[in-house]
């Protein structure tokens, strides 16, 4: 089997905001192979830098683009392809947008061989059943108190016992942040998770203050609370508070993954769609050996909810992350992504990923 072509579809909805969403525009890419099987993957980057980097021609060393890289590699060796565009990329990549974009490329190709193997991808990924986990809802802080209460009594309602809450109005003053989660609790009852991400807003002095605040509220974890570049600040934060410090999403390599585990983070949070599930297999296996738990980090479209829960379902996760936004990248550009119930969810049956695009939604939001 090889790899013939990928067509990379960028979509986006009309009105973009200056806000920490991922599912505003998203980049899906689908690895073509001469036997007629197609993989799905997607990129959580700038898409349209992310996009450039997949569809460059070839040029001097280190500097092709991946398409051209991987046309004719078989996409069963995932770990040849890596490298391939690895080193193809190596003058302007081996961190940043070339990674995410090597990332989605790296998920279509699992798809590709579940599919060829005809099993479901969780057990391609040396998952032996498809064991249910927690999905979290993930969603914005409201920006008012009433709204965040009102969310969280609505996904309540929906059957979720976990919710984590993001940026939006959080950050702002120890008064307001603990406004805001005192209110989030209220709403979702002592029996709920409740995560807050704060993302990347405090120092360290503010995040040993805020933790302390949240004391009465049982936050399950705080997730970003410093600047991604402050190990040291992290460092000396998970030494001062007893509520768990997650972070790490922005990254996209094993080593960087290592060291915020060395700085004491308890949650990693790996994004398939930028650092891909080949190195995804390994950060898992990291963190279980400093005794740490890994949950991904899953805020964009179908492609990606569905690749973390096989993910998760391989490698003995409980918890995955389950973005709730309401616009149609999020909830309708991908078919078969699984269902959450009384807030469990399970990897599908089907071949690969078992998922479709919405050819509607495809026409719809396509850019560019």
């Amino acid at each position: 089997m090889k790899i013939t072509d990928i067509v990379v579809l960028q979509l986006r909805i009309e009105n973009i905001e200056n806000v920490f969403d991922g599912t505003q525009d998203v980049l899906i890419v689908q690895v073509l192979t001469d036997t007629g099987i197609t993989g799905f993957g997607e990129v959580v980057s700038s898409s349209y830098v992310a996009r450039a980097i997949i569809d460059a021609p070839r040029s001097g060393g280190g500097r092709h683009g991946l398409r051209s890289i991987v046309t004719g590699m078989s996409p069963l060796d995932t770990r040849a392809v890596w490298e391939a565009m690895y080193e193809g990329t190596s003058w302007y990549g081996r961190r940043g947008a070339a990674i995410h974009a090597m990332a989605g490329i790296d998920v279509a190709l699992w798809d590709i061989i579940a599919k060829a193997a005809g099993t479901p991808l969780y057990r391609a990924l040396g998952g032996s059943d498809a064991r249910r986990m927690r999905a979290y809802a993930s969603v914005l802080w409201g920006d008012t108190v009433v709204e965040t209460e009102r969310l969280a009594r609505d996904f309540r309602n929906q059957g979720f016992q976990a919710v984590k809450f993001g940026f939006g109005p959080i950050g702002t003053s120890l008064e307001r942040d603990v406004e805001m989660v005192a209110a989030a609790r209220r709403a979702l009852g002592d029996d709920a998770d409740l995560f807050v991400d704060v993302g990347r807003r405090w120092q360290v002095e503010q995040a040993v203050e805020r933790a302390a605040a949240f004391d009465d509220y049982n936050v399950g974890w705080i997730e970003e609370p410093l600047h991604p570049d402050d190990l040291s600040g992290y460092a000396a934060l998970t030494q001062r508070t007893a509520i768990p410090i997650a972070g790490a999403e922005t990254e996209e390599t094993v080593a960087q993954f290592k060291a915020y585990l060395d700085a004491g983070l308890k949650v990693v949070q790996p994004d398939l769609g930028r650092v891909g599930l080949t190195q995804a297999l390994e950060i898992s296996a990291l963190a279980r050996r400093y005794g740490a738990r890994c949950v991904p980090h899953c805020f964009g479209s179908g492609v990606n909810t569905t690749a973390s829960i096989h993910w998760m379902a391989a490698t003995g996760g409980t918890l995955t992350e389950y973005p709730m936004r309401s616009n149609a990248l999020c909830r309708d550009l991908v078919r078969g992504v699984p269902s959450v119930s009384d807030g469990y969810v399970s990897p599908g049956e089907e071949p690969g990923l078992g998922i479709e695009l919405s050819s509607d939604v495809v026409e719809q939001y396509a850019y560019g």
